[in-house]
């Protein structure tokens, strides 16, 4: 059989010029100069037969074809690491990669029943709110939230339904009304559900939620956010709930994995989210 596949160098000079978006980078990263990445580019294209960079005076950019085969060379490279860095005999940590209030909350509280069923494993717990990229990060899983009939991403695993409510310190009457940049519409949406006038000043927003919820328990003002969130300070009676109750905001927690075939260890991981969500 006639092998298909155009050179590996050719290959992997296209997917840094997409990458970086430029021929001097590429070059810098392969340790060859400029014109030979031009060259690559070049015999790229004579061997697809199609067009995959427009070239200008002082510019280059990708063709609508390159585009896709970019996408699509920047997942297998991807595996192409990954499959590499299994090779050791020292796997190294269980990267995980989720918001972090979610994770302060809600993951790492339970992360010790996880460890106990599979040790000799560690898992790193990685706090971002930027969209995950696995071709190009160490990352094992991601977490991430989004409307409840659309995955994020194919192939996504949606674990639990997302609901806000009102909490505030015991004892604290008054102050601002206390939320996350990341989700800086959740007492307005929360207001319209529940039939309360919408907020008359907007809102003080946090870098996190985890900082509100400091905020609220230090007396500024009340908090929305996930009940689950708040389980601790609801028992050390730090915080208390306040009149509405829970609201769904039509949004689910998805689990995210690296394309291609499931790891072992990020199929237990996703099975044990599963039943963690659930109970």
């Amino acid at each position: 059989m006639t092998d298909t596949l155009p050179p590996l160098g050719a290959l992997s000079a296209f997917a840094l010029v997409a990458e970086t978006g430029s021929l001097t980078a590429a070059a810098r990263a392969l340790n060859v100069t400029q014109p030979a990445i031009s060259r690559r580019l070049r015999e790229l294209e004579a061997a697809l037969g199609v067009a995959l960079v427009q070239r200008g005076a002082n510019s280059l950019r990708l063709t609508e074809a390159g585009t896709r085969y970019a996408a699509t060379l920047s997942e297998a490279f991807g595996l192409m690491r990954r499959a590499t860095a299994e090779l050791s005999a020292a796997p190294g940590p269980f990267r995980v990669r989720a918001y972090t209030t979610w994770a302060r909350h809600w993951l790492i509280p339970r992360l010790a029943r996880f460890r106990a069923a599979h040790p000799g494993r560690e898992i790193e717990v990685v706090a971002s709110t930027a969209p995950v990229d696995f071709g190009r990060e160490a990352v094992d899983a991601a977490i991430r939230s989004g409307p409840s009939d659309t995955p994020p991403a194919p192939g996504a695993i949606r674990l639990q339904a997302l609901h806000v409510a009102p909490f505030a310190a015991r004892g604290k009457v008054g102050g601002s009304l206390l939320g996350s940049r990341v989700r800086p519409d959740d007492w307005a949406r929360w207001c319209a559900a529940t039939g309360n006038p919408p907020p008359a000043t907007p809102p003080l927003l946090f870098e996190s939620t985890t900082l509100a919820i400091q905020a609220a328990i230090e007396g500024l003002g009340a908090v929305i956010c996930p009940p689950e969130f708040v389980e601790g300070d609801l028992r050390a009676r730090r915080l208390r709930p306040l009149p509405g109750g829970a609201v769904a905001m039509e949004e689910h927690y998805w689990l995210l994995l690296p394309p291609g075939p499931v790891a072992p260890m990020a199929r237990a991981f996703s099975a044990w989210l599963l039943t963690e969500a659930g109970a």
